[in-house]
């Protein structure tokens, strides 16, 4: 029987922001070539059974006004403002956003945020805040009716155009 080739070994992956003396540091991209990207995250919130009736008695309305467009406003603006809220993101010019927020069963809420640019780097994290942001707000709008209301979990769904894409966007 012929010898089999042995696997090839994944090279491990380094810590990105990470400088060669082991300090924090932004991730230097002027030798990228700007290319069309996008990503898409989601981020859950979780009702007590009692809420999440009432909420869907209520269409989705609260003492403060309309919680889906409230939360989609503020996931928006959450998006163009990353980077100054995570320490090593890049300002992106953010040619697109869409936030999604629709029922997952009978008690659960899914926020889905997609951002896309033409950039030196990716959306990830303007995705994962935007989506973050909406649930955040979902929870303020209805934190008088439990404070049971669980956020998460929150993920990339998926990311295009740069070294590692992987999952549907």
């Amino acid at each position: 029987m012929p010898k089999q080739p042995a696997p090839k070994q994944a090279v491990p992956r380094q810590l990105t922001h990470i400088d060669p003396d082991g300090r924090p540091a932004m991730v230097d991209v002027s030798a990228k070539a700007a290319t069309a990207r996008e990503a898409r995250a989601e981020c859950k919130v979780r009702f007590p059974a009692a809420v999440a009736a009432q909420l869907r008695a209520s269409g989705l309305k609260s003492a403060k006004g309309g919680i889906v467009d409230t939360a989609i406003i503020a996931g928006t603006m959450a998006v163009k403002r990353t980077h100054e809220l995570i320490p090593f993101c890049h300002p992106l010019p953010i040619d697109g956003c869409r936030i999604g927020i629709d029922w997952d069963g009978a008690t659960t809420l899914r926020i889905e945020c997609s951002v896309r640019t033409t950039h030196r780097t990716g959306v990830e994290m303007e995705a994962l805040t935007g989506a973050t942001v909406a649930a955040l707000t979902v929870y303020d709008m209805c934190k008088a009716l439990s404070h049971a209301i669980v956020l998460g979990p929150a993920r990339v769904l998926g990311k295009r155009g740069g070294r590692h894409d992987f999952g549907a966007t």
